[in-house]
């Protein structure tokens, strides 16, 4: 079955690893940092934070939309078991494998930072998202079995005409608010290994696929109204900013206001995206395919470029540059001469066996990896 190659949705998902590597390089300049496990400067800019705080509603539940959305291309090729298998190699392998091998590293450098007692233990640490994905795809097989079998038939048919207009859209909202009223996270974007980053995942994961089932409809919409999301999300983070930041962090905010601004932030992102960016260019090529093991392996290397240039006491900004630029090209190098060509390394890395440049698309890589 041919399929249609979604550049835009492959953008999107490089941005989104890309920004959360930014977002992680923050923390370190936290107070709060060491709360979390994270190596902490002893130069504290709460001015470096102001900005993650509108990134860090939208950042992970982005990525299960468009992890829902690659499950949906999967299907136009393969049956459950066929889709089972590849997510097994493709999410379950690595992630079991950095479970015992890859997160325990960075735990070494926090450990040797501080001067305490090296103590090996396998932990999910940033790759928490992977093992939810490969459970998701297990609680939605029977889903997409029905689906095939045109069980849910009448259930799309609702959906393409719901979502061919911006109200309908927002009305999902209603899901994602029942979420936290139900879950009342303390911040909303504690999402790593709790239920509310668990059931947020859930609901983007499978909206996520039922977007795409909509055809065209949902990513016209999103086009056409891409402003008006844009501008209330807008609305609500300067609501949130500037109303709610004066009794406590940003975050305590009322959760459903949260939610709501946390969705027409994606939604207008999609939008954008799809209008300005679905095109091919040999930038997404290799950037499509270094994000999935950049991901995997970005917390050592940010840790080490802490350990390295923390010590030099510099200021705040100066540092968070810094760190940037060692975490961004020391991935790079590791990707390059390391992960990429060393055969028995790819599978652990999500990557394929032997490369296959002409057979290996951007829409591929969206499935494979999302």
């Amino acid at each position: 079955m041919k399929t249609e190659r979604r550049y835009d949705i492959d953008w999107l998902r490089v941005i989104a690893i890309a920004l959360l590597l930014i977002y992680h390089i923050a923390i370190v300049f936290q107070p709060w940092a060491m709360f979390i496990g994270f190596i902490r400067s002893n130069e504290i800019s709460t001015a470096i934070w102001q900005p993650m705080t509108m990134l860090n509603v939208w950042r992970i539940p982005i990525l299960f939309y468009v992890s829902g959305m690659g499950v949906y291309f999967a299907l136009r090729k393969r049956n459950n078991i066929e889709l089972l298998k590849e997510r097994a190699k493709r999410i379950l392998l690595p992630f079991l494998f950095g479970f015992v091998a890859i997160t325990p590293l960075h735990m070494f450098v926090f450990q040797n930072y501080y001067n305490m007692s090296l103590a090996y233990y396998p932990h999910m640490g940033h790759l928490w998202f992977l093992g939810n994905i490969f459970v998701y795809v297990l609680i939605g097989l029977p889903i997409f079995y029905g689906i095939k079998k045109g069980v849910f038939s009448k259930l799309l048919s609702f959906s393409t005409r719901l979502f061919s207009n911006s109200l309908g859209l927002l009305s999902v909202n209603v899901f994602f608010v029942a979420e936290v009223l139900l879950f009342q996270p303390k911040p909303f974007a504690m999402y790593a290994e709790t239920w509310h980053g668990f059931a947020i995942g859930m609901l983007a994961f499978f909206f996520g696929f039922l977007f795409m089932n909509t055809g065209k409809v949902f990513w016209n919409t999103v086009k056409k109204w891409k402003w008006l999301f844009l501008g209330l999300a807008a609305i609500l983070f300067t609501l949130r900013y500037v109303i709610f930041s004066a009794n406590g962090p940003l975050n305590e905010a009322p959760l459903y206001l949260i939610s709501i601004e946390s969705n027409s932030w994606i939604f207008s992102i999609f939008g954008f995206c799809y209008q300005y960016l679905n095109k091919p260019s040999k930038t997404l090529s290799y950037l499509s395919k270094a994000a999935y093991p950049v991901y995997i392996i970005h917390m050592i290397v940010l840790y080490l470029a802490a350990k390295f240039i923390l010590p030099l006491h510099l200021p705040a900004l100066i540092a968070f540059v810094l760190i940037t630029g060692v975490t961004f090209i020391g991935c790079y190098l590791l990707y390059e001469f390391v992960i990429r060509r060393i055969t028995i390394l790819r599978p652990l890395f999500g990557l394929n066996w032997k490369v296959d440049e002409k057979k290996e698309s951007n829409i591929k890589v969206v499935v494979d990896k999302a």
